[in-house]
């Protein structure tokens, strides 16, 4: 839900983190061009998300920040997150569910979530308008357990097994020097940071996210992403020996869950 946005998940903030960067030229590294994510090739995480939808409240302890506010279509404040500021919860009817998260106001994020018939599958659909150009990640989930007696159908524990994203939220350009590390998405946010150990700036980035890159081996390359002086994610990318294909390990500090997916280059 619009909690996974700050995951990193799965939602661009996930993209946000797979940046490259800036220099002086070597030979050409092979992490030169453009990259789209496969999401074909996406392990999930296996930790389930707990929702709980009953007696006009909604919870959810396992996002990060934690959710608990009125489920009354109005906005309520919430803390602990760098990407928004308040979030509602409409019920729409028994297997629909609508979550509007906003920072100062801008719409952030809009998400509806409809669980199927039989209860056993959630599928999230996700507008990210953080940018001019809207993201759109869609996400099923399969219920590993119920909710309590008499609550809404959206209740209980889900895990997910596949995500679709919008093409201008699964593709990033990169480049590689022997000085440092440079990435852009389609959307504009981008960061250009040295080998050096310092953080660098995401730029046009709402959550201010900062970034320092590690050249591994000329095939391998690591980016460690911060908010507010904190880690909350490390990415883990190595070039196949073929050349045209990425491997992508996403640890996610904040959730404490790991996403391991490939990015295919581009002619």
């Amino acid at each position: 839900m619009v909690r996974r946005v700050h995951e990193g998940h799965f939602m661009k903030r996930l993209l946000v983190l797979l940046f490259l960067s800036p220099g002086t030229s070597f030979a050409q590294s092979p992490f030169d061009g453009t990259w789209i994510i496969n999401t074909d090739t996406a392990k999930l995480p296996e930790k389930p998300e707990m929702y709980v939808l009953a007696k006009g409240m909604f919870r959810c302890l396992t996002c990060v920040p934690k959710i608990e506010v009125k489920a009354d279509g109005h906005d309520q404040k919430i803390a602990g997150s760098s990407y928004f500021d308040t979030e509602s919860v409409r019920v729409v009817d028994a297997y629909t569910v609508e979550f509007i998260a906003k920072k100062a106001g801008k719409t952030m994020f809009t998400e509806i979530d409809t669980i199927s018939p039989d209860r056993g599958t959630l599928t999230q659909a996700l507008k990210d308008t953080t940018e001019a150009q809207p993201v759109t990640i869609e996400t099923l989930s399969e219920r590993v357990d119920k909710g309590p007696a008499g609550s809404h159908a959206l209740s209980g524990s889900w895990r997910a097994y596949k995500i679709n994203r919008s093409k201008n939220g699964a593709t990033i350009k990169y480049r590689c020097t022997a000085e440092g590390f440079s990435a852009e998405t389609p959307i504009g946010e981008r960061f250009d940071a040295k080998f050096d150990g310092k953080d660098y700036p995401v730029e046009d980035d709402p959550g201010h996210t900062m970034v320092s890159v590690k050249l591994l081996n000329p095939n391998a390359v690591e980016v460690t992403s911060k908010r507010n002086g904190k880690v909350v994610g490390i990415l883990h990318m190595s070039v196949v020996p073929s050349g045209d294909s990425l491997h992508v390990i996403f640890e996610n500090k904040e959730g404490n869950t790991t996403t391991t997916y490939e990015m295919q280059k581009q002619p």
